[in-house]
C-alpha cells in the first residue's frame, strides 16, 4: 500500500492551495494549507511533511525567509519558492537559502505536478545513503580500473613482439611490393591500350601514347624495384626505433 505524501503550500492567497489540492489531491498527495509563515513553521513543528511550496510575498515573513527558517530545522525537507514576483535578486537569495526550486506563477497543472514530483525526488536522493562515503562502495571502481601495462607485463612483450615482427614485417614488404608494383605498371598500358583501340580504333596519337606507355613500363618497374627495397628498409628501421622506445617507457 502506497503511503500519501504530505505537502505544505504556504500562501496568503486560498485559491493557489486549492489549485495545487485540486491537482494533487488524487496522484497520491495530501495538501495542507498555511496563510503564512508564522503558520507554516508551527505546522512544520507539529507534523512530518515531505515538501514545502511557499509563496514569496505574504504578511509578516516572506517566503525566503521561511524557507531559511525551514532549511535551519529540517535541512533535509526540500522547498519550493512559488511566486508571481520572482526577481532575479529574489531567485539569488532564494538559492543561497537551500530552495530546490523557483517556479513562476502562473501555474499550469503540469508544472504543479513536475515540481511536487522533483521536490520529492529530491528528498528521497537525499535520504539515500552517500554511496560514495563507503569504502566498499569504491571498491567494485578500483577492481574495475585497467591495471598499467607496466604492472601486468604486457607492456613489455607488446615491445618484444614489435621488435620481433617489424624486420619480418619490413622483408615482406620489400620483397613481395616490388613484384606487385611492376605487375601493375607492365599490365596498366596494355588495359589503357585495348581499351582505347577498342573504342577509337582509327585514333593512331592514343594508340603511340599506348605503346610509349608499354615501352616505358619495364623502366619504370625497374626504378620501382631500387627504389622500393629503401623505403622499405626506412619503414623497418622507424617501427624498431617505436617499438624500443615503447619498451623504454614501459620499462
Amino acid at each position: 500500500m502506497n503511503t500519501l505524501r504530505k505537502i505544505l503550500i504556504v500562501d496568503d492567497d486560498p485559491v493557489v492551495g486549492k489549485s495545487f489540492d485540486r491537482v494533487l489531491s488524487g496522484r497520491g498527495y495530501v495538501v495542507v494549507t498555511a496563510s503564512d509563515g508564522a503558520e507554516a513553521l508551527r505546522k512544520i513543528a507539529d507534523e512530518k511533511y515531505d515538501a514545502v511550496f511557499t509563496d514569496i510575498r505574504m504578511p509578516g515573513m516572506d517566503g525566503i525567509a521561511v524557507a531559511e527558517q525551514i532549511k535551519s530545522r529540517q535541512p533535509w525537507l526540500p522547498v519550493v519558492i512559488v511566486s508571481g514576483y520572482a526577481t532575479a535578486e529574489n531567485e539569488a537569495r532564494a538559492r543561497a537559502a537551500g530552495v530546490s526550486a523557483v517556479l513562476h506563477k502562473p501555474l499550469s497543472p503540469e508544472m504543479i505536478e513536475d515540481g511536487a514530483r522533483a521536490a520529492l525526488a529530491a528528498k528521497d536522493a537525499a535520504a539515500m545513503p552517500a554511496a560514495n562515503d563507503s569504502p566498499l562502495a569504491e571498491a567494485p571502481l578500483a577492481l574495475a580500473k585497467p591495471l598499467p601495462e607496466t604492472a601486468s607485463g604486457m607492456g613489455f612483450w607488446k615491445s618484444v613482439g614489435l621488435v620481433v615482427g617489424a624486420p619480418v614485417l619490413g622483408l615482406a614488404y620489400v620483397v613481395v611490393l616490388p613484384f606487385v608494383g611492376l605487375a601493375v605498371l607492365i599490365a596498366l598500358p596494355f588495359w589503357y591500350g585495348g581499351k582505347a583501340l577498342w573504342k577509337r580504333a582509327g585514333a593512331m596519337k592514343k594508340w603511340l601514347r599506348n605503346v610509349a606507355l608499354l615501352l616505358a613500363a619495364p623502366f619504370l618497374g625497374l626504378a620501382y624495384v631500387i627504389a622500393l627495397p629503401f623505403v622499405g628498409m626506412g619503414m623497418l628501421a622507424w617501427m624498431g626505433v617505436k617499438a624500443a622506445v615503447k619498451r623504454a617507457n614501459a620499462g
